[in-house]
């Protein structure tokens, strides 16, 4: 028997959303999938795939512009698959301390795709961070790396699970 694809697509700027992205993608893998990661601006077709699942970077409460077109792009083959998202931007523990729901846009977009789950992570932004904004966050003392490796693993073994149920 084959093993399902499953596609990690992602929205990111500056690199910790791809990160997440790699980590399920690596996850899913290890139980057992053929796990596609790709950016999301590079997704043209999700008819190959098993499975979805997209993620975008949130800044200033939006989902990353490549993340949301990537989901408009693909609507229509996106409500036949199974699919999870996911955020990423919290630059503090509060992805750990409790649910974040997804933001408007994103609520919106599960309910027109029948995604099945969204999760929110935090995010990184450090000294290898570019940009101007970044540098001064860190200067500030407002920066660090608060994805959790662990979170994510269990958050992509669950994926795994619904998509092993659904065979």
């Amino acid at each position: 028997m084959t093993a399902k694809r499953v596609l990690v697509a992602y929205g990111s700027r500056h690199g910790a959303t791809a990160g997440i992205a790699d980590e399920i993608g690596r996850t899913l893998r290890e139980d057992g999938f053929d796990a596609v990661v790709l950016p999301a601006d590079t997704v043209t077709d999700v008819s190959g795939y098993q499975g979805v699942v997209l993620g975008g970077a949130l800044y200033a409460g939006r989902w990353n512009g490549k993340a949301r077109r990537c989901a408009r792009r693909n609507a229509e083959q996106l409500r036949e698959k199974p699919l999870w998202l996911f955020s990423s931007g919290p630059v503090d523990d509060s992805a750990e301390q409790h649910d974040i729901p997804p933001v408007h846009g994103v609520a919106r977009r599960m309910k027109n795709l029948g995604a099945r789950e969204h999760i929110t992570f935090g995010g990184a932004v450090t000294g290898d961070t570019a940009g101007s904004i970044a540098r001064s966050m860190v200067r500030h003392g407002k920066g660090g790396d608060f994805r959790n490796p662990a979170r994510i693993h269990a958050w992509a073994h669950h994926i795994g699970t619904e998509l092993d149920a659904g065979s």
